[in-house]
């Protein structure tokens, strides 16, 4: 397409490509929205990091045969967070499931409508998977005696990833319902 605008690489500003079609994050996702696109490169770039890490575990392994105890968990880890990250990033770009069958079939008006309805039904069902993931995260991080007790993977290695994974989930998944109130707000000032 020779009259599309193109992207302003590390802006994070959102371009418009062609009709209807925006990259980065939505405007009415807000200066929230905007960092949480700038963010994504951030985590992106661990599926990155994990491949050279398996790279170098396969070297090790198989030439060295010298494996590593950390590889596998940090690879792990890494996916992961990147993985919950994308959660978050794809609420920010306004991606997220909807019906596009009924939504692209309705009018202007009818579709503020869906979009109102959908930010606030992806706002509670953020807000009840960040209290299960409160629950997750008292289990992984307090001893029952109340001290401060990261779980571990119970590996050779035994890092403290389950913990650290759970608390991840938990302040994204704070950000999400903060990201969908933004969104349901901004849906209902637009015209």
């Amino acid at each position: 397409m020779a009259d599309s605008k193109q992207p302003i690489r590390g802006t994070g500003e959102a371009v418009e490509l062609e009709v209807g079609e925006i990259r980065g994050a939505v405007p009415e996702a807000g200066m929230l929205g905007r960092w949480i696109d700038r963010g994504g490169i951030i985590f992106a770039t661990g599926f990155l990091v994990s491949m050279a890490i398996l790279i170098f575990e396969i070297f090790m392994r198989y030439v060295l045969t010298a494996p590593t105890l950390w590889a596998h968990e940090t690879t792990i880890f890494l996916c992961a967070i990147a993985f919950v990250y994308g959660g978050l990033y794809t609420a920010s770009h306004d991606r997220h499931i909807r019906v596009v069958l009924i939504y692209d079939a309705v009018g202007p008006r009818a579709r503020k409508v869906l979009n109102l309805l959908i930010s606030l039904v992806c706002f509670c069902s953020a807000a009840f998977f960040a209290y299960a993931s409160w629950v997750m995260v008292q289990r992984a991080v307090w001893a029952p005696g109340g001290e401060i007790r990261f779980e571990r993977t119970g590996s050779a290695w035994n890092p403290p990833t389950p913990a650290l994974l759970k608390l991840f989930l938990l302040a994204t998944l704070i950000v999400m319902c903060i990201q969908f109130l933004i969104l349901f707000y901004n849906y209902a000032r637009r015209r």
